[in-house]
């Protein structure tokens, strides 16, 4: 099976999901600057929204790269990643409304965590195909930042429910942060493929 129509299709479905995302920005009525303070919270959760969209679209581009066959499995390990991934737009949106309150921010937290293990599962379906030689399985190496993230999200989850949303928010944000710098295995084994 050749991989460009996964690749096209993902493109696609992750372009749609920004669209519905930015779409839930309404227009304020008013002429003064002081009209979109209300909409902080909403334009907040966007701009986060918007970078792990981003992360993933560009991880999984990278991930892709490397692979050079995909599998039934694949297909569908691709599927349930974006169907969590096109759950963002819901959770995004409630917690932007709700002004990051504990149970719209924990969700959004589940919403990131199931999105999590969507890619590892989808990551190890390609890796097992590929077998423990490949440039796959090579770029990944131990995936120290792959495996930390979800315990940052369980971290992040706890602590929305038992301290408060803001701290939750923050291991949301530091997971983010830790994935906004491309991961550069990929694209170095690449490189020297010949």
């Amino acid at each position: 099976m050749e991989k460009t129509r996964l690749e096209a299709f993902s493109d696609g479905v992750l372009a749609i999901i920004i669209t519905i995302m930015v779409l839930e920005l309404k227009v304020p009525h008013g002429e003064d600057i002081a009209a979109l303070a209300p909409l902080w919270p909403v334009f907040a959760s966007y701009v986060l929204s918007f970078i792990y969209i981003g992360i993933y679209w560009n991880n999984h581009h990278h991930m892709l790269q490397a692979a050079d066959k995909i599998s039934g499995a694949i297909l569908w390990a691709n599927l349930h990643l974006l169907f969590w991934l096109s759950l963002l737009p819901f959770s995004t949106g409630w917690m932007g409304e709700n002004h990051f309150a504990r149970w719209p921010t924990f969700l959004y937290g589940l919403n990131l965590l199931a999105c999590a293990i969507a890619y590892f599962i989808l990551q190890t379906a390609l890796a097992s195909l590929h077998g423990p030689r490949s440039t796959l399985v090579r770029a990944l190496g131990r995936d120290a930042k792959g495996k930390f993230s979800p315990l940052l999200y369980l971290l992040g989850l706890a602590a929305t429910w038992w301290i408060a949303p803001w701290a939750g928010l923050f291991l949301f944000i530091g997971v983010a942060l830790i994935w906004l710098i491309p991961d550069r295995r990929i694209e170095r084994l690449l490189a020297t493929r010949p």
